[in-house]
């Protein structure tokens, strides 16, 4: 035995005493030594996603949020670490919400198989005055640089990020998707959008997943797109299921919630206006919005982003309420078929 050894060994039984002191001294006093709480798990309702190997939590963390808000990263470490303790398993990001790759990567790829990863590609940010690159030598760049961000080797998803209906049928963008698939990139492929494009990503049969816009606000896929997907058993993630809350504003919001805030003003639901709108419970606006959207056919996970620590389990403990009453859910799409215009198509 070495000196080294000897002293190591030294060292450790001397560490060993002490602990063990210390711990007979505390519960002397009356104290028991401090442990952490165990995490309580929601129990959410897993969906098989479509006809990959995947079960899903129902409601999963759309990553836009902390990109467009700029998050501080001790808050996105604190969001997603909480999120996944308590049964979050889909974190859905891209490749062009400013850093949101980047925060999710540094905040959880050290627990990678707790989770599914999804992204999307398709949007060229370093790229000097192109903001969109759909070409397969593009779209390959675009999903290495993910991989890079997200710190992994490859991710469960990569969506092509709403590419137009003529980029669709060009079949370019696809073909890349296939190789980053074929070359282990990614474990499966989708679409991300809505409307006459999604229609024909689900109809090609070339996707394992659609990524659509399903809320209060937005019902054209109900009968345009998610039956089709059903069908062809593919993966359904419903994006903006809450319509970006626009019953929370007293009037006309800027920019990206502008749509749903009009359209909000003609449907006039009840229980997201005047004071029912405050209301917090499963029932209120927000409990609804995602009952709803949960209960469309064909849909596996929600979406929803948000950039406060504690939402992901308040929101997964609105959704365990389960699906609306029959005569809800019909009261809201009679409400959608009677008030929406020819215009009213999914929104990005």
């Amino acid at each position: 035995m070495t000196p080294h050894d000897s002293s190591r060994r030294e060292f450790l039984g001397v560490s060993a005493f002490a602990s063990a002191f210390l711990s007979f001294a505390a519960r002397a006093g009356g104290q028991e030594p401090a442990e952490k709480p165990p995490v309580k798990k929601i129990p959410l309702e897993r969906r098989r996603f479509g006809k990959t190997d995947m079960e899903v939590a129902v409601l999963g963390f759309g990553g836009a949020e902390i990109g467009y808000e700029k998050t501080d990263q001790a808050t996105v470490e604190k969001l997603l670490n909480a999120a996944l303790d308590a049964g979050l398993n889909v974190v859905d990001t891209a490749e062009c919400y400013i850093e949101s790759e980047v925060q999710i990567g540094s905040a959880i790829a050290h627990r990678r198989k707790d989770f599914f990863l999804f992204t999307k590609c398709g949007h060229a940010t370093e790229t000097p005055g192109k903001a969109e690159d759909w070409s397969k030598p593009g779209i390959l760049r675009s999903v290495e640089r993910s991989l890079k961000r997200l710190k992994t080797d490859a991710v469960d998803l990569v969506q092509l990020h709403s590419c137009s209906l003529e980029e669709l049928k060009k079949g370019e963008c696809i073909e890349a998707l296939e190789q980053a698939k074929k070359d282990g990139k990614a474990r499966y492929i989708g679409y991300s959008g809505d409307s006459a494009a999604a229609r024909y990503a689900v109809e090609c049969g070339r996707f394992d997943s659609l990524q659509t816009s399903v809320s209060l606000f937005d019902q054209e896929c109900i009968e345009l797109t998610l039956p089709l997907a059903k069908e062809k058993k593919m993966g359904v993630i419903a994006k903006r299921p809450i319509g970006n809350a626009v019953w929370r504003y007293d009037s006309e919001p800027a920019g990206y919630h502008n749509v749903y805030w009009k359209r909000l003003q003609e449907l006039k639901y009840d229980f997201a206006t005047g004071d029912a709108r405050k209301q917090e419970g499963p029932d209120g606006p927000a409990g609804v919005a995602m009952r709803f959207t949960a209960m469309q056919p064909g849909v596996c996970v929600l979406i929803v982003g948000t950039t406060k620590p504690e939402r992901w389990k308040q929101n997964a403990e609105l959704i365990q309420a389960g699906p609306l009453t029959k005569e809800q859910a019909e009261s809201i799409r009679a409400r959608w078929k009677a008030t929406a215009k020819s215009d009213w198509v999914g929104q990005v």
